[in-house]
């Protein structure tokens, strides 16, 4: 072998091992860069979870104030309670009772909770009644005429009660407010600011769970009482519109346009469509249900069943889409062998076909319908951004959904009070988003375990 061929087989050598060089250097490379997208895309999430979780826990507390509350003849001053008499219908009582009840709720019970207050304070405090009133809550005096009104046989007596502190006072407790601020720029006056923390040394002001999170529906007179119990019920009626309606719609065309319906130029209209409206942005869909739902069907404006129907058409699409690829995978064998044994085409789609793609609508199912759960622009459109301040009881009377109130909240002019509510209105609409895709990888799981 001569030194020029020996020369050319040795370049040829190191021409491939500097191609082996380089390509080896450009999949490491590449997975680098890999790993460097995810944990960025991870470390913004754990960033994101941080800061909610870092706002939104401390919401989940609340200051209570527990007082010793006199029911004091001299100030509530009403006739003692109807007791039904021997032959009395139930109509007259029911009407003596309410003229009662009327009596008791004209009383000043600001009064009652006023001199509760200065039970409890230092006999050398100087307040007025304007200013020792803003430590507790607004609706302070509804629970305690509620008390009374349940007990009558409470005139005369004491009970210790637990009344909400107020948002302000809430706020000078957790520390949200800075102390060195100014009077001016404080939000309780000094006299307020002192006997909270005199409150808060002996014990009085406590902190427990805020069960008025879950238990209240929004508030704008007592902030401190506002709950998400109206959201919560409106998304709960949005959401099972959504289900009843999107999932079989959704399967139903899915299975029609993939297995039944003949190759057309409409066919293929009608998927090109449903490709563009998955695309669509949610605030058209907004637009759509406000100019058909409420102008034209004339459905009750901020009534969960117009913003179901809104998300309705949002999902469609995405269950369209989902179960058409999951159909579409399905092996032709499967197809041929089951029209072999005899089956009708029905047969073969619904007891073959549609069978081993449950897991896979399932999960496309559940992931859309947590996705409307969170959209927020389409609902605005259609007047669910209206404060509500009762929990709907059916799908057509008006209410507000959990996204709405985030939104609500957020703009809320208390920022030091609601910016921790909305973090842990958040954390509420991310654990039911959770628990939904947990159960659908749960459930496709099973179901693929059957399979």
């Amino acid at each position: 072998m001569t030194d020029t061929t020996l020369a050319s087989a040795a370049e040829r050598r190191k021409l491939v091992r500097d191609g082996l060089t380089r390509r080896h250097t450009g999949e490491r490379l590449f997975r680098a860069f890999g790993i460097i997208a995810i944990c960025l895309a991870l470390g913004f999430v754990a960033l994101l979870f941080t800061d909610v979780l870092r706002k939104g826990i401390p919401a989940f507390t609340q200051s209570n104030i527990h007082l010793e509350v006199s029911f004091d003849p001299e100030l509530i001053k009403v006739e003692p309670a109807p007791v039904r008499a021997a032959g009395q219908s139930d109509a007259d009582f029911r009407s003596a009772r309410l003229a009662w009840e009327r009596q008791v709720a004209m009383l000043n019970w600001n009064n009652v909770i006023e001199a509760a207050l200065r039970k409890a304070a230092p006999a050398d405090l100087e307040i007025d009644s304007r200013q020792l009133l803003t430590v507790v809550e607004t609706d302070a005096r509804h629970r305690v005429r509620q008390l009374f009104v349940e007990n009558p046989d409470l005139l005369g007596k004491t009970a210790e009660v637990d009344l909400l502190a107020s948002a302000n006072a809430d706020n000078w407790v957790k520390g949200n407010i800075n102390r060195d601020l100014g009077d001016t720029q404080q939000q309780l006056p000094p006299a307020a600011r002192s006997l909270i923390d005199t409150f808060e040394a002996n014990g009085i002001i406590t902190q427990g769970f805020a069960w008025s999170l879950f238990t209240n529906v929004d508030s704008r007179s007592a902030p401190a009482s506002a709950g998400l119990l109206g959201a919560l019920m409106g998304t709960f009626w949005m959401m099972l519109i959504v289900i009843v309606l999107a999932v079989p719609l959704g399967v139903g065309s899915a299975i029609y346009l993939e297995e039944f319906a003949p190759k057309s130029r409409l066919t293929d209209l009608i998927e090109v469509n449903i490709n563009n409206l998955a695309a669509v942005p949610s605030i058209v869909f907004g637009l759509l249900g406000a100019a058909v739902f409420i102008n034209w069907f004339r459905l009750p404006l901020s009534a969960p069943l117009a913003g179901g129907l809104v998300l309705t058409l949002m999902t469609l699409p995405t269950i369209i889409i989902a179960t058409r690829a999951a159909l579409k995978g399905v092996s032709p064998a499967l197809r041929q062998a089951a029209l072999g044994m005899g089956a009708s085409k029905t047969q073969m789609v619904f007891h073959h076909v549609l069978p081993v793609t449950f897991p896979s609508i399932l999960t496309a199912t559940i992931i859309g319908v947590a996705q409307a759960m969170g959209e927020t622009a389409p609902l605005l459109l259609i007047g669910m951004n209206a404060f509500v301040a009762s929990v709907p009881a059916t799908p057509i009377e008006q209410a507000t959904a959990l996204p709405v109130q985030i939104y609500l909240w957020q703009g809320n002019e208390n920022r030091n009070f609601f910016e921790p509510r909305t973090s842990a209105a958040i954390m509420v609409l991310l654990a039911f988003m959770i628990t939904l895709n947990a159960i659908a990888i749960f459930l496709r799981s099973r179901l693929e375990k059957r399979a």
